[in-house]
């Protein structure tokens, strides 16, 4: 069997995915930047030049989780370079170091902004052309080429997920806004909003990853990951409310409308993610791993509220 080093092990994939790793005995370990708990190690900040000997002795696989994540309103003067720092140069510092120390297959949870930020025809594909806009995604994809021209020379087995939005328990950003809204019971001003975009629960994230660690027919290959549900922002909201009991007031304002407020309010970007389509096709996914969600996107809901209306 396995063992699995996972980076980034206390962050909102990480841990869901130890939890899950320790129900199915899998053995692992984890690694965190600071206040490492039993089977983990604290790594400090993520860099090129980082030891990584301790937390790689004994694995054949890693989960690479850790990464600089997307920022909103980056407040750094070079958001390109300290991405790379950290998406880049300690990615492949790390990737290495498994080479060094006999690693034998790679999985690298990169995003789905290294296709792009937005479908209009059709979803996005593995097989799309990288088209990163932001930082963030630009550091993503330069990271997948580096981990592939790596894997060329040395033979280490790469596998790259690029997910979309992420959501369950615990989650934040958007996600958690909706919920709140929604528990206000206020009007909401999207029910002439027909996009359609993809997510995926934790849950499916974290089944897909393991499975990439083993699978022989993962290596080399990149994966969109969903849950094969995609939703609308009105049809999203109505699973929320129904999750929560609340009768839903959804008004029927123009997409344009809602775009004029949110830049005077300086919020385009979340605009954007709300009323915008995302869409990735998963069919190469379910058909080379034989692969399916293993929750559905309506019981995921139900779980990601229940948990936020447990915190209070």
């Amino acid at each position: 069997m396995h063992k699995i080093l996972v980076t980034g092990a206390n962050g909102f994939v990480g841990s869901a995915l130890c939890d899950v790793l320790t129900d199915r005995e899998i053995p692992f370990v984890g690694s965190v930047r600071k206040n490492a708990m039993q089977s983990q190690f604290q790594v400090g900040n993520l860099t090129g030049t980082m030891d990584w000997s301790d937390a790689l002795s004994g694995c054949d696989a890693i989960i690479h989780l850790a990464a600089r994540v997307h920022v909103m309103s980056d407040k750094v003067n070079d958001p390109l370079v300290a991405y790379r720092e950290v998406n880049v140069d300690a990615t492949m510092n790390l990737a290495r170091q498994a080479v060094e120390s006999g690693i034998k297959r790679f999985v690298f949870v990169s995003s789905v902004k290294v296709n792009g930020e937005a479908t209009k025809d059709r979803p996005f594909t593995s097989l799309d052309v990288p088209a990163p806009v932001d930082p963030y995604g630009q550091s993503k994809f330069e990271a997948e080429s580096a981990l592939q021209e790596l894997s060329r020379r040395t033979g280490m087995e790469v596998v790259i997920v690029r997910p979309p939005l992420v959501y369950g328990p615990g989650v934040r950003a958007n996600f958690l806004r909706l919920m709140q809204l929604v528990k206000l019971g206020l009007p909401l001003p999207f029910g002439n909003i027909q996009n359609r975009r993809s997510m995926v629960a934790l849950d499916n994230l974290v089944d897909l990853l393991i499975l990439c660690v083993h699978h022989p027919k993962a290596a080399g290959q990149i994966f969109m990951v969903s849950d094969d549900d995609d939703l609308s922002i009105s049809s999203l909201i109505g699973r929320i409310a129904k999750s929560m009991g609340k009768h839903l007031i959804l008004l029927p304002i123009p997409s344009r409308l809602i775009e004029v407020c949110a830049g005077i309010l300086g919020k385009s970007a979340v605009a954007d993610r709300l009323l915008g389509s995302l869409q990735v096709d998963i069919l190469h996914t379910k058909e080379t791993l034989n692969w399916q969600p293993v929750i559905s996107a309506d019981a995921a809901i139900q779980k990601t509220v229940s948990h936020f209306l447990g915190q209070g």
